[in-house]
């Protein structure tokens, strides 16, 4: 395999985490429905959410240790087949505790394969461009709302909720099982020298690993970096129709935050391989914060689509750059471990998002008190960025493979 297969790798983990991710969250989509036709509560339909969270988290942490010691293949392998027999088994649901089983714990456990496994697969395949790169994988996650989300909502109108997702999860079959055969270890890993916790080559020490300053700010700021957006993103398609927006055009808002979080992914991973992780990092939280605040007084169509291009490269831009310096403390040989850890953090965060935002709108038939907290986790979450040790090497990096 030749140093151009590296780009088979990001374009296999793109494709994947835009189809898992995106099924996952096309909950949004089917929420509504969902409530309509079984007579559900929204805080019980975006439990599920809450417990795809929080199984993905600690199934992050599994598979991406599992990634390390088997290799990525086998591990995305099985995700495929699980997650299209999740997505069959709640589309039968018929009881709200059935869905929030299988929904909730089943598609996350799938899609907790994909995501950490892939990001750290595409880490050991790239010294130069790596932020690039990895932002290219995690820019699946930004397809999936012009993908996934107007599929769902298309089948939700042809054919009810039901039938469309049995229809997303054979389809997930159908497009991860042959991909999942593509997925490879690069042909020589590059050795951990360099890095504060692998001296002489060794392996790093886990328990030294994760009691470090390096590995507790990134866990924290990935905490509260997604418990700041998770709600509002779940809850965007609901408020924008609150707002008096059509359904089919309140879909269309997620589908440009996925659009500008693509564009986001690509300008921050590209800005941090030339300036450095932190600032670009640090710069994106803030942004989100305001972004979020701005909800609060949006209500127009035109409104909604403006802020979703802010708020969309925003939270969609710093993702990817978590794993970058992951990479860059831990070195290459447990970055499925570490990486799957701070996912697992993150996900925790992520978790709280969908299930208070639904009460708050149960509660207060409205999302403001969701939009003013959210704004608040998310300054918190720049705040801890700032506290991010130095590099022990970290040395400019070409944007697009060019030699300097």
């Amino acid at each position: 395999m030749g140093v151009s297969y590296r780009w088979v790798i990001v374009a296999a983990g793109a494709l994947m985490t835009c189809v898992a991710l995106g099924a996952m969250f096309s909950l949004a989509i089917f929420q509504e429905p969902i409530a309509t036709a079984t007579g559900w509560s929204h805080v019980g339909i975006a439990s599920a959410m809450t417990l795809n969270f929080i199984v993905m988290g600690f199934g992050g942490f599994f598979w991406g240790a599992a990634s390390d010691r088997f290799g990525p293949r086998i591990v995305v392998m099985i995700g495929s087949v699980l997650l299209g027999l999740a997505l069959v088994l709640a589309s039968r649901a018929e009881t709200l505790l059935q869905f929030q089983l299988t929904y909730g714990i089943l598609v996350g456990l799938a899609a907790s394969t994909f995501f950490a496994p892939m990001i750290a697969a595409t880490t050991a395949w790239f010294d130069e461009n790596r932020g690039l790169a990895v932002s290219l994988v995690s820019a699946g996650m930004g397809v999936a709302p012009m993908t996934i989300s107007p599929f769902a909502r298309w089948l939700i109108s042809a054919y009810e909720w039901r039938p469309a997702m049995l229809i997303i999860g054979v389809a997930a079959w159908v497009l991860l099982v042959p991909v999942a055969l593509l997925v490879r270890r690069p042909p020589a890993e590059t050795p951990d020298t360099g890095t504060a916790f692998a001296a002489g080559g060794a392996r790093p020490q886990l328990s030294k690993v994760f009691r470090s300053p390096q590995f507790i700010v990134l866990g924290l700021t990935f905490f509260a970096c997604c418990a700041a957006h998770s709600g509002p993103i779940f809850h965007m398609v609901n408020y924008a129709t609150i707002c008096g927006v059509a359904p089919m055009a309140a879909v269309s808002i997620y589908s440009v935050e996925g659009l500008a979080g693509l564009g986001g992914r690509l300008l921050y991973g590209s800005l941090a391989d030339r300036i450095g992780v932190k600032p670009v990092l640090v710069a994106g939280l803030l942004v989100q914060a305001a972004a979020l605040a701005t909800y609060l007084i949006v209500s127009q169509l035109g409104e909604f689509y403006a802020l979703a291009i802010v708020f969309g490269s925003a939270y969609g831009g710093v993702m990817p750059l978590y794993a970058v310096l992951a990479r860059e403390y831990f070195g290459p040989r447990i970055i499925g471990t570490v990486f799957g850890a701070a996912t697992m953090l993150s996900s925790l965060g992520m978790a709280f998002g969908p299930l208070i935002g639904g009460w708050i709108f149960d509660t207060f038939a409205n999302y403001s008190w969701l939009f003013i907290g959210s704004a608040m986790v998310g300054l918190a979450a720049a705040a801890i960025a700032l506290a991010f040790p130095p590099l022990a090497r970290q040395k400019p990096q070409p944007a697009f493979g060019m030699a300097p």
